[in-house]
């Protein structure tokens, strides 16, 4: 590498997609040629997909994290700031503190803004009066709290309008409560609703047939196309949209899970790197955004059509890195990604559902049976597999080298 440039990576974001770019990249390249950044505000990085599982009470909360000292591989550059704003016609970022990145690639892995202030009379009463929500760190115990300490009322459970990480995440927690009532025998007490902004309990049919049935068989009611838009927590009441008439309805509860309003992050959603969502504009098979080749994204701050998942991050990830080293050598694009994704539905302790799937909603199961039933095997791969798969190999990038050919290898090598 003597006397010759090394190519600036800038990678925005430091959750799942950023983590497993940046240990992918570092991993991958062959002698030192990239010059790898990673712009992150938080302190913090968090397994959020095991934040059903802490609610439910399995595990503390504290299992869900790291520090990103812990995290960062050696050699990637951190900086510790959020970002302001993109000038791609000059390949640089802005930083909240005024700091300018140049790059030379630009990777967008931001993840979704929890828009809370959506929801009226919400501010200030998240974890109080029943209400909860498994969707932060801060108040992911309050779920399990409240669970735990209902004895009889009406549990609510709500799923907001689209976008939305981990879509199946609003009903597994309420698969839980239910059968921790059951088991703590104090379910004939106690209601289960489920208020789903969707017209449906899932998208694809296969899984949506189990999930109706589950709800049928253990008393669960299910109201689809109402949004959850205001709490009154003194008189603990939620209000309700009709997603289609606008019409209202004023509900009481006991407990309140919320699943609050998301979008794309402002600073992308405002820039020229957006599509008319908010997200980042690329090729949904390649990753490359449409207008600057020299920019990917992946994960939920993109615009790719399906599921916001790990598994889905996990499913682009060496599409984006293979695309990107074609893209330095100056090659055309040859690696696709075909919307692959998967929730993990748990439908009680011990039980769960895998849904598996593409683009076009058709199963894409990994096991050879089927998978459009609960079981018990898949619950351990989610309490006890899946954790271990994140942290060990997605966020820490080290099995790429070993999955990739020796020509996807060469590509990193030939990079100049």
């Amino acid at each position: 590498m003597a006397g010759q440039k090394r190519k600036r990576i800038v990678i925005i974001g430091g959750g799942t997609g950023g983590m497993a770019v940046a240990s992918a990249l570092q991993a991958c390249q062959a002698s030192g040629q990239l010059d790898i950044t990673v712009v992150e505000p938080n302190d913090y990085h968090y397994y959020q997909p095991q934040w059903t599982m802490v609610g439910g009470g399995i595990y503390p909360r504290e299992t869900t994290r790291r520090k990103m000292t812990e995290l960062i591989p050696l050699g990637v550059n951190w900086i510790n700031e959020a970002v302001a704003e993109f000038d791609p016609a000059q390949n640089n970022i802005t930083t909240i503190n005024a700091r300018r990145i140049d790059y030379d690639y630009l990777i967008v892995a931001a993840g979704l803004k929890l828009d809370w202030q959506k929801i009226d009379g919400l501010e200030g009463n998240l974890g109080k009066s029943g209400i909860c929500s498994n969707y932060s760190y801060d108040s992911v115990e309050s779920t399990w709290q409240n669970i735990r300490g209902l004895k009889t009322g009406a549990a609510l459970f709500t799923f907001p309008p689209p976008p939305i990480k981990c879509a199946g995440a609003p009903q597994k927690i309420m698969y839980l409560a239910e059968d921790h009532f059951r088991r703590s025998g104090v379910r004939n007490a106690i209601e289960v609703r489920y208020f789903c902004a969707a017209d449906g309990i899932f998208a694809i049919k296969k899984y949506a047939a189990v999930l109706n049935q589950i709800c049928t068989d253990r008393n669960i009611e299910t109201n689809f196309a109402w949004k959850l838009v205001a709490v009154d927590a003194g008189a603990r009441e939620a209000q309700f949209e009709n997603t289609k008439s606008s019409e209202k309805r004023t509900e009481k509860f006991d407990m309140l899970h919320i699943t609050p309003p998301m979008s794309a992050p402002d600073f992308i959603k405002n820039s020229s790197l957006a599509n008319e969502g908010g997200f980042v504009e690329v090729d949904k098979n390649t990753t490359q955004h449409v207008r600057y080749p020299n920019i990917f994204s992946l994960g939920d701050a993109s615009s790719l059509p399906t599921s916001k998942t790990a598994a889905a991050v996990r499913a682009q990830l060496p599409v984006l890195i293979m695309n990107l080293a074609a893209t330095m050598n100056g090659r055309d694009l040859t690696e696709s990604y075909n919307g692959y994704t998967s929730c993990p539905l748990v439908t009680g302790y011990g039980r769960l559902v895998l849904a598996e799937f593409d683009y076009d909603l058709n199963p894409m199961e990994t096991f050879p049976f089927d998978q459009g039933k609960e079981r018990r095997s898949m619950y351990w791969l989610k309490k006890y597999v899946l954790p271990i798969i994140y942290w060990k190999s997605l966020v820490a990038g080290r099995q790429w080298p070993a999955l990739m050919s020796e020509r996807h290898l060469k590509s990193f090598e030939s990079i100049s």
